[in-house]
């Protein structure tokens, strides 16, 4: 049973309490989940009723899709308001990292029960809660380099935390893993088989404990498959130059096709995404999360004022050509491009989140 809080039909998520659980269903099925700027406010105004209730054990996020938990962000809607109210879409990137940042902040445990497709602003929604919980259908990913913008929502705080430049890997191929990867990498923190996700629900919805339950319904997700690639990733993604990076996969690949599917990825992406997504990378492994979302904004913005975001979203989603024109072309070019607009201050100043004791005692 269900009360308070439902949502209508038109914010596509639904959400309720469901006895000790805060349940939270992602049910925008025919876009595999794809985040609006309502799906989002909707949930950030339901997390401060969540955290005061004392009724509330839990919030667990779950999706109404078999294949998806979230595909991401709606990036055409986000492509075609940027184009009649930029002001708008740079507010609404504020308020996903917002978002992000209350969900970091949450004082309860908060369970996503991911099956299938986990990538970009779906990311965002689970990467923060206290436990991940991975499906056998469980597929993660950073593409936005495919389609001229940089892997946001903070991941490049975990991303640059990650061994043997794995994260590196992922934010300039955008390739999918699996969960054993996941697990591995600590996007994920648990495994468990498909039926154990509704279990994992029913018993939060009774306030059952949730490690001793997650730690009940684990199974083994198998052999992590990016652990035989480890050395060689630790050698071709080091350093702070992409198109060194890519000369050294390239020099790889004629013999060894993960090499050759790198390197497709790589000259597939925008070359500005590329450089600045690197660029980022490095500066965040000296920052917090806080800083980084506020580090994303930055870059979101410098993104909606240049070409290539609405070119890759154009190519890769609307048109699909698969043929996108970048500016720069090339990551030869790209080593003359002016990063300032991405890395410094937008002119209506930068993203203002509370602290952590701010939003807590909100």
């Amino acid at each position: 049973m269900t009360d308070g809080l439902a949502t209508t039909d038109e914010t596509h998520i639904r959400i309720a309490k469901a006895h000790a659980a805060g349940d939270v269903v992602l049910d925008r099925v025919e876009t595999l989940n794809a985040l609006t700027d309502d799906m989002r406010a909707a949930l950030k105004a339901a997390l401060p009723d969540f955290a005061r209730d004392p009724v509330i054990y839990a919030m667990v996020i779950r999706s109404a899709s078999a294949k998806a938990f979230s595909a991401g962000g709606d990036v055409r809607q986000l492509v075609a308001q940027a184009k009649t109210d930029p002001a708008g879409a740079r507010a609404s990137f504020a308020a996903e990292y917002a978002l992000n940042w209350a969900l970091e902040c949450f004082s309860k445990p908060t369970v996503s029960l991911i099956d299938g497709m986990i990538a970009g602003s779906g990311v965002g929604l689970s990467l923060y809660g206290t436990h991940r919980v991975a499906g056998p259908g469980y597929r993660f990913a950073m593409p936005e380099v495919q389609i001229g913008l940089f892997p946001d929502v903070g991941v490049c705080h975990a991303l640059s935390r990650m061994p043997d430049e794995i994260g590196t890997y992922l934010a300039l191929t955008g390739h999918f893993i699996g969960r054993a990867d996941a697990l591995a990498l600590g996007l994920a923190t648990h495994a468990l088989p498909a039926a154990g996700l509704t279990k994992t629900f029913e018993a939060l919805s009774d306030a059952e404990p949730v490690d001793i339950l997650l730690d009940g319904l684990s199974e083994d997700a198998g052999a992590p498959e990016l652990l035989p690639h480890r050395e060689k990733l630790a050698a071709w993604f080091a350093g702070d130059d992409v198109r060194e990076i890519r000369e050294r996969i390239a020099f790889a690949a004629p013999s060894d096709p993960f090499a050759a599917s790198c390197l497709g990825a790589i000259d597939a992406a925008a070359p500005l995404s590329l450089v600045v997504t690197l660029k980022h990378l490095r500066e965040t492994t000296s920052r917090d999360l806080r800083e980084t979302l506020i580090a994303d904004y930055r870059l979101a913005c410098g993104f909606l004022a240049a070409p290539d975001f609405a070119e890759g979203v154009r190519a890769q989603l609307i048109d699909k050509d698969k043929t996108p024109s970048w500016r720069p072309q090339t990551l030869a070019e790209s080593g003359d491009a002016d990063l300032a607009p991405y890395f410094d201050p937008p002119a209506d100043g930068d993203l203002d989140l509370p602290t952590r004791a701010e939003l807590q005692s909100a």
